[in-house]
């Protein structure tokens, strides 16, 4: 969770379309962000923190008193959401999905791996591959 706050206005190039995360030991890797994205990060760069009373900080996600969003604020954030939707959201569920997604789409995993921000392609097979009884039968049934 420690990449989603401090994500820095800079980090975000809406013309070539990245992200640039800074994760484990100052490391910095280049994600792509969806168009969809792009235009959401805009709207709320021209209207929502452009009015902000803290809109000169160089963090992307603000509080209504802190020039950063903390962790407890994003949890809480979700607990209240997931409340509403009936689930529970947690920070390293999104980043779970986001590489099973991925994986099961056939994304190859050195990709998935990258985009995770794991060094080693070991790490991400280890904490993403679960293969449920449904994937082994779709496997036989390729046979």
């Amino acid at each position: 969770m420690s990449e989603l706050v401090n994500i820095k206005v800079a980090d975000v190039d809406l013309l070539s379309l990245t992200l640039r995360i800074v994760g484990k030991g100052g490391k910095y890797r280049e994600v792509p962000i969806k168009i969809e994205l792009k235009d959401t990060i805009k709207e709320y760069m021209e209207g929502e923190r452009k009015e902000h009373k803290l809109n000169q900080s160089e963090y992307l996600l603000l509080t209504q008193r802190a020039e950063k969003i903390d962790k407890d604020t994003v949890n809480k954030l979700l607990r209240k959401h997931g409340k509403k939707l009936n689930i529970i959201m947690k920070p390293h569920k999104f980043r779970h999905t986001f590489c099973t997604r991925l994986i099961r789409k056939g994304v190859d995993l050195t990709t998935v791996a990258k985009l995770a921000g794991h060094a080693n392609t070991q790490t991400t097979a280890q904490f993403y591959i679960n293969t449920s009884r449904e994937d082994k039968q779709r496997a036989i049934e390729l046979l």
